[in-house]
């Protein structure tokens, strides 16, 4: 069988078990002709367990109109918002503290994003975690 070429790969970000043909996903995934039910039904069913966080989603769509996706880990923002446990970041990171996170809720958010970060050891993860931290006016205590 021969390989099916690639149209397009559309990146989206939809709350986990929650997603609906209305925008985001109907108007991202429209224009490609794919049936956007079939992959509403399979996204909840595979993001069930994930219930109310964000799950970024990469679609792979083909010329034949038949697509896979692949789920990637939930954006640091969101996971250190859960760890700090406030509802938005700072307006002004660096002169407002919206709250704080310590150092073993970087260690355990460095290692869920791990497999989707450009870095070689849990230090160099949790570096990218702590300037995140920082750009949202989080404290590290």
């Amino acid at each position: 069988m021969a390989k099916k070429k690639l149209a397009a790969i559309v990146k989206i970000q939809i709350p986990a078990g929650k997603a609906t043909p209305a925008p985001p996903v109907g108007t991202a995934l429209g224009p490609h002709g794919i049936a956007i039910m079939d992959f509403v039904k399979q996204y909840n069913a595979a993001t069930e367990a994930q219930a109310g966080t964000i799950i970024p989603v990469e679609i792979s769509i083909f010329e034949d109109r038949s697509f896979t996706f692949v789920l990637k880990t939930p954006p640091t923002p969101v996971l250190l918002r859960q760890k700090a446990g406030i509802e938005k970041a700072s307006s002004t990171p660096g002169k407002a503290v919206a709250g704080t996170v310590t150092e073993t809720d970087i260690e355990e958010v460095a290692k869920i994003k791990m497999p989707d970060l450009n870095a070689y050891d849990l230090e160099a993860a949790k570096m990218q975690v702590r300037g995140t931290a920082r750009s949202m006016g989080l404290k590290i205590v």
